[in-house]
């Protein structure tokens, strides 16, 4: 097996993975890992853009951190908000320096736009394709730097703590182990989504990153925290649900539900605006009243050349599953999006591990409290992956050159693991835990959902993506739920004791 050693390794190659190389050191050599093809990630699937006051007098980073409060539940830590919030005009402008292009109105200025929960049109973006435009342009520059080395279709199966940093098992698209050795790692590996049966998320999301780090000894925090996107296509033929982006309501589309009717004015007074917790139970409850599961986005109302423009890619994409939406109504319903738990850090990513950071979605900085305000996760990672950078430049600078090496053991004859894990997984979870928990099904899930992972964990099986993928969502259901049940009785000791 071969061994390389680095001074930093970052896992992922989303944005929080891409700004965090872009902020270390030249002279230090890092090597970022991609699981799959560089642009596969949940970063390039945001729509709707990135939040955040830049150049703007009638906003204010304190309004945008009342709305983030808000939206979150009043659960969010105060420290990592503020630092969110205050240094949002930071990494906008820097996007801006490296070449990202957002819209602008006639007059030359950049046009904001309005989503869920938001009180102030914050939102820069670059049509409906804000991730994809973001998750280029730092890629187009990490390419350009002579420190930075990408790997590829490489899965990260296992990481060792060392007494020189950690030992990152690797295995590429030729069959090929390597063995690599780092000072410090950042974890950037993005969510859980293919945890459950319908998800906005990429096919690489499958918690690999919380996963490892919860085997090192990490803190995870608040798993449960899951984000239900209201808007999801409703075409239950892929896995992958086409996410209908906020910014459609944002610009005045209406909910509706079988009966044609709209129906947010008998749950919340923000209506449509509302945050996306509020806007996915409410179909929930619409769904038990009227007894249908159809659900529909209606912004035919707008001028359609104007939701053409600024709906370019969505409007291509329904346009190829058979609808047009400046004259249909788009058939939606709520869907797996986003983790606002994840590996617990502080304010400049550091995890409880010696020389772990972790940024992005697989992190959890407590900025979203309960549930994540529209577009503040592109700034999440940003804000943060370039604070965990400057720790390391500033670490770094006192370490040694000696790396120490951990002896992963292979066998090269074991077996595959047996068909079905995963899929036996994403029902547990589509039943147990969407939108509104299942109570009673909740604990002896959980204990079908222990046996899957002992098995797993506990058995004798060829280490290759197969294995890796269905370990990490073993682990990571197993935690959703052992947390989620948790919380459940938290909450109930809380409501006896008033």
């Amino acid at each position: 097996m071969n061994n390389k050693n680095y001074d930093v390794i970052i896992a992922g190659c989303g944005a929080a993975g891409l700004y965090a190389a872009l902020n270390l050191s030249r002279d230090l050599n890092v090597l970022v890992l991609s699981k799959r093809e560089l642009t596969l990630c949940n970063s390039s699937l945001a729509q709707g853009g990135i939040a955040g006051v830049y150049d703007n007098p009638k906003d204010s980073p304190e309004y945008h951190k009342h709305d983030t409060f808000v939206a979150g539940g009043f659960e969010n830590d105060p420290e990592s908000t503020q630092v969110l919030v205050d240094e949002a005009n930071i990494d906008i402008g820097k996007l801006i320096e490296l070449g990202a292009d957002f819209d602008k109105c006639p007059d030359g200025s950049y046009h904001r736009t309005l989503e869920g929960g938001h009180g102030m049109n914050r939102i820069f973006h670059h049509a409906d394709t804000t991730g994809l435009e973001i998750e280029t342009t730092l890629l187009r520059n990490v390419q350009q730097l002579d420190n930075v080395e990408i790997l590829e279709n490489a899965v990260m199966c296992n990481a060792k703590k060392t007494e020189t940093g950690f030992s990152i098992l690797v295995l590429t698209n030729d069959n090929e182990y390597t063995t690599y050795n780092c000072r410090y790692a950042i974890f950037a590996t993005g969510g859980i989504g293919r945890v459950y049966e319908y998800t906005t998320n990429s096919a690489i999301a499958t918690g690999d990153g919380i996963t490892i780090a919860h085997e090192l000894g990490a803190e995870i925090k608040n798993l449960s925290y899951i984000q239900f996107h209201p808007t999801g296509f409703n075409n239950k033929h892929t896995r992958e649900t086409f996410l209908i982006s906020e910014s459609v309501r944002g610009e005045g589309a209406y909910l509706k539900n079988c009966n044609g009717e709209r129906f947010m004015q008998n749950y919340d007074d923000r209506l449509e605006l509302a945050p996306r917790d509020v806007v996915s139970h409410a179909i929930m409850a619409e769904a038990k009243k009227t007894g249908s599961d159809k659900f529909y986005l209606d912004i035919t109302h707008k001028d359609p050349e104007f939701v053409r423009n600024r709906f370019p890619m969505i409007n291509e994409k329904l346009l190829e599953a058979g609808y047009d939406m400046t004259k249909d109504m788009i058939p939606i319903f709520p869907c797996h999006h986003y983790l606002m738990g994840g590996i617990n850090v502080d304010t400049y990513a550091r995890t409880n591990i010696d020389r772990l950071y972790a940024c992005g979605e697989c992190s959890h900085t407590g900025v979203h409290g309960n549930n994540r305000l529209a577009s503040n996760s592109l700034l999440e990672a940003l804000v943060f992956s370039r604070r965990a950078a400057a720790d390391i430049n500033e670490k770094i600078k006192s370490d040694s050159g000696y790396f120490e090496t951990y002896d992963f053991k292979i066998d090269n004859e074991a077996p595959h693991i047996p068909q079905g894990i995963r899929t036996e997984i994403r029902d547990i979870m589509q039943r147990a835990y969407f939108v509104i928990p299942d109570k009673e099904s909740l604990p002896p899930d959980l204990e079908e959902v222990t046996k899957l992972k002992n098995f797993l964990c506990d058995g004798n099986f060829k280490i290759d993506r197969d294995y890796v993928e269905a370990r990490s969502l073993t682990t990571v259901a197993y935690i959703v739920l052992k947390d989620a049940i948790e919380k459940l009785k938290s909450k109930e000791k809380m409501e006896e004791n008033k």
